[in-house]
């Protein structure tokens, strides 16, 4: 059958599923909307991409894996797993026919609020966990546990979905010998490090998806496959600060050895005490404890004060997170020789793993930058001294009476077609090709850029080339974050940086960057801002991304 070049709406699969909008893609494929023309109800049809682009033996790997999926959820029996219906054949490869759930997934909620309230993110997290135990009680296991793969149906049920890389006892294994696959800042370490995975290597994505959940980002992600694989191998998550009754949960889960994470029925028991509101005991048992120095005892107070020490002196033992240096020393970073060995063993066997890198790297790309859409560079600016800016003031909370505009804000319809909710006093510059919004010439900033016809076939990529030229460019570069997300159900990348404009002088950035529709235009919305205030300055961005509406012209 000779290749098609591109799959369109409207097109009628087996005779009987028609394809509507793409609900959402990856590095694998796409996921469609469907009308099922025989049974006359909505499905999702999930389309592997990745064959077209592969060597005839890749292609038959992804094929199997696509088989696997459909063989490994069809075992399952459980409200929240989501169902496969059918697997049919077009275009020289295998489709998945699915349940359709009207909703977001996990990783959308969290970008479109920023974050997942405790107890939600318990009761998300419950509903998981049944899933999980109904597959390993049929011999399957998920190994892509990450909040993508959690999808909240509008009704308020929580569904599992993509068992693609599932591993089915009994099947002989189709992936190459050394070949890690999923999205590795989800991977327990013990995937990572080469081991076989278990039901805990699930209960530990779970508690790494729970903490992007409540805390808006990703635990272990890093700027390189090999520095996120290392950090989820040798380091510790900072300790979530907007869990809640969920913390300690999360801190079980997410114990770097199987055997010390919690049983899948003790997770549960500790998910519904933090889902009621209540600290779940139970779950401090496994919250890791260090030693102290006898000498930092003496030092500190009854309450952790300096001055005193406690009676009989000795050491102690203190939760996580770590341990406590010595007077008068700096904290010193300890990672297993052993551990990074092994890392490099593990990315030198990826090389070799063809196709299956390729779609490692894309579903875990950390984006990169810009925000510019191809027509401006980052620190080109002149932005005027800093000590001739006030510092900002807080965010308002919304007013309901104001049509959910904040107290001192105002909605903007700019002359370039787009709107946008922007502080009073801010106001409007152009320059050269981009449109500015500021309260004070410059020190502060929101951009929006457009590219019309990108070069890049991906935000993610166009991201990656620009902050290749800026590290250089930029005094003290550093990279916050760089990830690959979905925004206004679109293709898009983010990333966060900090960088010295000027000695003492240190400023921050971020740059959300997506396609407004296939093949464009691309747009990127950016913010910069004097590091002694981000916090402020990112709640403002926060705002404006909530409150984008693009040109009309690009629907």
């Amino acid at each position: 059958m000779e290749r098609s070049q591109g799959t369109e709406a409207g097109l009628l699969l087996a005779g009987r599923y028609r394809l509507g909008e793409v609900l959402g893609r990856g590095g694998m494929g796409k996921v469609w909307r469907a009308h099922d023309e025989v049974l006359h109800r909505t499905v999702a049809v999930k389309e592997l991409t990745a064959g077209l682009y592969v060597a005839e033996a890749d292609r038959v790997v992804l094929h199997a894996r696509t088989q696997k999926e459909a063989r490994a959820a069809a075992r399952i029996t459980h409200p929240g797993v989501v169902t496969v219906h059918d697997v049919i054949e077009y275009d020289n490869r295998p489709w998945i026919v699915m349940q359709y759930v009207d909703g977001p997934s996990l990783a959308d909620q969290a970008k479109e609020s920023g974050e997942v309230a405790p107890r939600e993110a318990a009761r998300i997290g419950l509903h998981v966990l049944g899933a999980l135990r109904a597959a390993h009680g049929a011999g399957v296991l998920h190994r892509d546990v990450k909040p993508g793969n959690v999808l909240l149906a509008r009704d308020g049920r929580v569904l599992l979905t993509d068992f693609g890389i599932a591993a089915i006892e009994g099947d002989s294994t189709i992936t190459r010998t050394g070949e890690l696959v999923g999205s590795i800042d989800y991977l327990a370490p013990e995937r990572v490090r080469g081991g076989d995975p278990g039901p805990a290597s699930d209960l530990w994505s779970l508690g790494a998806t729970l903490y992007t959940a409540v805390e808006g980002r990703s635990p272990f992600r890093r700027t390189s496959p090999i520095s996120t694989m290392q950090a989820v191998v040798a380091e510790e998550p900072p300790p979530p600060e907007r869990a809640g009754a969920l913390g300690h949960v999360i801190t079980a889960l997410l114990r770097k050895e199987p055997e010390d994470r919690p049983t899948a029925e003790e997770a549960e028991r500790m998910l519904l005490e933090a889902m009621e509101g209540r600290e779940p005991r139970s779950a401090q048992a496994y919250v890791p404890t260090q030693r102290v120095p006898e000498e930092v005892l003496h030092a500190m107070g009854p309450d952790g004060a300096s001055g005193g020490g406690i009676p009989g002196g000795g050491t102690a033992r203190l939760p996580y997170p770590g341990p406590v240096p010595a007077p008068g020393t700096a904290p010193v970073a300890r990672r297993s020789r052993w551990r990074t060995t092994v890392l490099v063993i593990a990315l030198a066997a990826l090389v070799g793993g063809g196709a299956g890198v390729a779609a490692l790297l894309y579903a875990n790309r950390t984006d990169a930058d810009s925000g510019t859409g191809g027509t401006a560079s980052h620190g080109s600016r002149s932005p005027g001294p800093v000590t001739a800016s006030p510092s900002p003031t807080p965010t308002p909370k919304p007013d309901p009476a104001k049509d959910g505009v904040p107290d001192g804000w105002r909605r903007v319809e700019d002359p370039a077609g787009f709107s946008i909710l922007m502080p009073v006093g801010w106001e409007r510059q152009v320059n050269g090709t981009n449109i500015d919004y500021t309260p004070d010439d410059g020190v502060h900033y929101f951009r929006f850029s457009a590219d019309p016809a990108p070069d890049f076939d991906h935000p993610y990529t166009h991201m990656q080339d620009l902050e290749t030229r800026l590290r250089e460019r930029l005094p003290d570069y550093r990279s916050l974050e760089m990830n690959s997300n979905v925004y206004r159900d679109q293709p898009g990348s983010i990333w966060e940086f900090t960088w010295n404009e000027k000695p003492g002088e240190p400023r921050h950035a971020i740059d959300q960057m997506y396609f407004a529709k296939e093949g464009g235009p691309e747009y990127a919305l950016y913010m910069t801002g004097p590091e002694e205030d981000w916090d402020i300055t990112r709640d403002r961005f926060n705002t404006m991304l909530r409150s984008w509406r693009a040109p009309a012209d690009s629907d």
